[in-house]
């Protein structure tokens, strides 16, 4: 019997333009993700370099961009979140049927644009809907590292058997069910959160 929802946020909740930062980076002389990027992306994810150190990271790489055009590359691929979910999600909680977590992973500069473009209101009553907020840059981890999941359990006390976790990308829910948690690898496009009583 499922007890507990582990969330993750981007594709679930707020909609994303995935391919949109690299595009939008073409601008600067992006070609392709090198390995020395993707070890700067992920740091940042984990909160091992500052919102500073990162900018002055990737502005090496691409001098010609300001860091104000860096920002707003970086925050491209975030687009709208839809009042349905966000509704949708407070329903859940008044059905009080389920201990509901989130498990994000993202950085302060994506939190930051996300807190003002939602505003104040509407965040606090995303983030209230959960009985903890789990941010990668926090926790200095990410998904899939199977040390994520396993904190997550531990921290709340939580059985795997009894917990189910969605997402949109395959690695992070194969990640997570090898650890014993049930999982819904959500297609994007095909299926939304709301379909989620159909899952569990």
């Amino acid at each position: 019997m499922i007890k507990n929802i582990i969330f993750d946020f981007g594709d679930i909740f707020i909609n994303l333009d995935k391919p949109a930062t690299a595009r939008e980076m073409e601008k600067f002389g992006y070609l392709e993700t090198t390995p020395e990027l993707t070890s700067i992306f992920d740091s940042y994810e984990k909160g091992l370099l500052t919102s500073n150190e990162f900018l002055n990271l990737t502005n090496t790489i691409f001098p010609k961009a300001t860091k104000q055009e860096l920002i707003n590359a970086w925050n491209a691929i975030l687009l709208d979140f839809p009042d349905y979910r966000l509704e949708f999600l407070e329903s859940l909680v008044q059905e009080n049927d389920y201990r509901m977590f989130l498990l994000s992973n993202t950085n302060d500069i994506h939190i930051e644009f996300v807190k003002e473009y939602m505003g104040k209101e509407k965040y606090n009553r995303f983030k209230e809907c959960f009985e903890v907020f789990h941010l990668s840059y926090e926790m200095n981890m990410r998904k899939p590292e199977a040390e994520i999941y396993q904190f997550v359990l531990d921290e709340s006390n939580l059985d795997p058997a009894e917990t189910f976790f969605v997402d949109d990308t395959k690695e992070n829910t194969d990640s997570a069910s090898k650890l014993g948690i049930k999982v819904w690898n959500l297609r994007v496009g095909i299926e939304d959160i709301t379909d989620i009583k159909s899952k569990l």
